[in-house]
Order: structure tokens, then sequence, then C-alpha cells
């Protein structure tokens, strides 16, 4: 009787074929459930429902969401139009560089030479210190470089650059290489977290208008025309001949012919403006007052 001849091992296990599965056994079971989303909007319903299910608070559901639409969005469509950055000019006197410095409250500057579309640098506020107690030193030596992104630049890798290196603020450019506007690491941010608040900012449901110690009022730039007509009782018209406006902020600035300033004050139907705060060319905040009228008789 011949004996059967002895077993051997197969060189190529079935499992080896395959890839090895390296998932956990609750993310197998999770999957197994309630598979995942297909697209970016089943995954943002979905952190809905992770919230409603308390699952996640709203916070959390609101930052989440902003970083997956962040993933489809460029510098150009979150950037500071090139007609409202606040520029320097590379031959403006010191004086003018301090004031540009106090009412814009910035704390970066393009500097250009020439023409505005010609940036050669950056200048950081903080340093017009060693101007001021060195007159004589040349400003061009505390020039930064500028950095220039094209507007197609997706977010996510602007946010990676940013990260990677001290230059929080970059120069957008169109495709012919002209400059297109400017955007910050702040600008990308508050694309996941809201709008970062500053000392002038306050929440939505304390109101756009309200009165202050010295008995003048703090308007928001974004308050209806109807609004501040029916707080003041006055007439202020939206509508000119060629323009129409749903808010104080886009009303001023065209009363005045020019993007205002931080410290501008403008008098409109028996109304005193100040500008309070400025953003991204936007009026923030106005202190609004009524406009004292003088007794004739003396």
């Amino acid at each position: 009787m011949s004996c059967p001849p002895p077993a051997v091992s197969d060189p190529h296990p079935a499992r080896s074929l395959e890839k090895e599965d390296k998932r956990t056994f609750l993310q197998k079971v999770a999957e197994f459930i309630h598979p995942g989303p297909d697209s970016k909007d089943e995954l943002i319903e979905t952190l809905v429902d992770a919230e409603d299910n308390h699952v996640i608070g709203a916070e959390s559901r609101v930052m989440l969401e902003g970083v997956i639409r962040m993933a489809d969005m460029t510098a150009g469509e979150v950037m500071v139009a090139a007609p409202r950055m606040d520029l320097i000019n590379i031959v403006a006197p010191f004086d003018e560089l301090l004031h540009l410095v106090i009412d814009t409250a910035h704390s970066r500057f393009p500097v250009f030479e020439g023409e505005r579309e010609n940036i050669i640098g950056i200048l950081m506020a903080k340093d017009l210190l060693k101007l001021q107690r060195a007159p004589e030193l040349n400003i061009r030596a505390l020039l930064r470089p500028a950095v220039f992104v094209p507007e197609s630049k997706g977010l996510n890798d602007l946010l990676r650059d940013f990260r990677g290196n001290r230059n929080h603020q970059a120069i957008v450019i169109d495709e012919f290489g002209r400059v297109a506007g400017l955007i910050t690491i702040e600008d990308v941010l508050e694309q996941i977290v809201g709008e970062i608040e500053d000392e002038f900012d306050i929440a939505e449901d304390d109101g756009d208008i309200f009165g202050l110690a010295d008995h003048t009022y703090r308007v928001s730039g974004d308050t209806s025309i109807e609004r501040v007509n029916e707080a003041f009782g006055v007439t202020l018209a939206r509508t000119d001949d060629e323009n129409q406006f749903e808010t104080i902020g886009g009303l001023v600035a065209h009363e005045m012919g020019h993007v205002p300033k931080r410290g501008e004050h403008y008098t409109l139907a028996g109304l005193n403006f100040v500008v309070l705060h400025t953003k991204g060319g936007a009026v923030k905040w106005f202190r609004v007052s009524p406009v004292a009228v003088q007794d004739p008789t003396g």
C-alpha cells in the first residue's frame, strides 16, 4: 500500500492575494450599519444629524462644515479686492505712515513704488518704531519679501503655506499677473471658525444700534437704511439716479466718494457719522450722534 504524498503547504495563501484590511472591528461595524456619505453635501447632512443627536456640539459642527466647504474655495473668493487694499507708498514721509497705521490698525502693509501695481515688499507696523528711533534709516531696509499667489490658489494649500512660514499675508494676482487683491491668514481661518471678533464686535442678537454712555450711538455698517431712519427719525434715501443702497455703510461710503477710513466723519440728514472701525474696506461700526443745532439768538 502506497502512502499518500505528504501535504504541501500552499505557497500563496488566499489572504496574501488580498490587501490586508487594517480597519478596526468598530470601524467595520460602523460602516456596516451606516455606510459613509457619497458626497460633501451628504457629509454635511451627517454632521447636522450628529449635532441633533448630541454627538457633537453646535460650534464643532460649524467648524467641521467650514473645513469641508473651504476645500472648494480659492484665494480669489476670500481676498480683499485691490481697490480696498491699504497700501504704503515707499516715498511717504514718516508722519503719513504713522497716521495710516493708527487709522487702519493693520499689522502689515504692502509697499508700492511708483504705481500701486508695483508691490516691492511688506512693512510691519512694529518696524516703524525703528524709524522713529533712527530717522536716517532707509525704509527699504525694513521691507520683508512679499508673497504672491494666484487667484486660483486653494485655501487648503494657502493655509498650509501660511502655517509653514511667517508670512501670514499674500498678494493675490490674476491670470494676467496684475494685483487682484490681498489675503491674510485671518481671512482663511474665518472660513472655518466664522468671523474673528475684535474689540468692536458684538453678538448679532445684541442689536445693530445701541446707545453709549455719552449719549451717542454705535451703529453697525450693515444696518439697513430703513432701520436707521426708524431709529433716528430721519429720511435717508436708499437710491439716487444710478445706485441703490441697502445698508448705511454703503450709503455713507457713496456720499463720501471713497472708502471710509477710521476716524473720518460725515454729516448726513442731520446725523454725524464717525467711522470707528473698518474691515476689508467696509465700515464695521459708526459712532452716530445728532448734529447740534445752534441757537441763532446766541
